[in-house]
This record gives C-alpha cells, sequence and structure tokens, in this order.
C-alpha cells in the first residue's frame, strides 16, 4: 500500500498583465548604496514594470502567493510571483506546479528517475513526485513582488 504525501496548502491567485495601458511611473537611476549622491539629477526617468519586467508577455503571469513554505527564499506570503510558462525548467528553478488538482511554488530537484518539489522552509518535507501523481510544472518564478 502506498502512502501518499500531503501538499502543503498554498493557494496561488493568477493575474494576467495588462499591456495595452502603459504605465510609466518616475524612478531614480542610480541609488547609492555608499555615499550619497543628489537625487534630483536622476528623476526624469521613467520605467515601465511590465515592459522591464516581462520578456515573453504572451505567457506571462502574475500570482499572489499565499502560505509561507518559501520563506527561505525569500517569497512571502502575500508576495506577487511573475512566472513565465515559455521557460523551460532546470534543477534549482523555482517552479508554480499543478499537483493533483492543486496549484504549489517549489524549488525544483531532478534527478535521473523522479523529480522533487523541495520547499524553502524546514517545517515542510521535500515532495516526490511520481508517476501516481497528476503533475505539470506550470511556470518558471522569474521575478518576485514583496508585500509589506
Amino acid at each position: 500500500m502506498q502512502v501518499k504525501q500531503l501538499i502543503p496548502k498554498i493557494y496561488i491567485e493568477f493575474f494576467y498583465p495588462n499591456f495595452k495601458s502603459e504605465q510609466y511611473i518616475s524612478y531614480l537611476s542610480f541609488i547609492s548604496a555608499g555615499f550619497p549622491s543628489p537625487a534630483d539629477d536622476f528623476l526624469d526617468a521613467t520605467i515601465d514594470l511590465n515592459k522591464h519586467l516581462i520578456k515573453h508577455p504572451n505567457s506571462t503571469f502574475y500570482g499572489r502567493v499565499t502560505g509561507n513554505s518559501m520563506k527561505n527564499a525569500g517569497i512571502d506570503d502575500g508576495d506577487l510571483l511573475i512566472i513565465d510558462r515559455s521557460r523551460n525548467h532546470k534543477n534549482g528553478d523555482i517552479a508554480v506546479c499543478f499537483v493533483d488538482g492543486e496549484f504549489t511554488v517549489k524549488r525544483l530537484k531532478v534527478e535521473k528517475d523522479c523529480c522533487w518539489l523541495v520547499a524553502e522552509n524546514e517545517a515542510y518535507k521535500a515532495i516526490q513526485v511520481t508517476g501516481d501523481n497528476d503533475f505539470q510544472i506550470w511556470g518558471i518564478v522569474i521575478n518576485v513582488v514583496k508585500y509589506f
């Protein structure tokens, strides 16, 4: 008899980026991490974060995270993930996966004969993906927008 491992509950709410409305905001082009510098010279620059952060608009989504299994990777409850579905996955990537009817975000550990979904929180065990699981790597996390 095989015991099925429970997946920690993490809910991800998905959003499509809106590329039709250009939203340019002011930003400081150089911020010194050493000695302070006058900021007035750099205030004229603007940036559209959708265009700056997203390389594949037709395959990129936002997802808001609920849960803390990835806290040691800097992904906290309420953070917004930028997920690219066109990227090929590799060992060590942080991926949004669909496992047995639920979405989860975990680090991929790809081995010769199996795949593991590894939490970045010592309170959670790694999940071994087998042929018995309904499993799909849905997309690769390319950026995290912090929620404070």
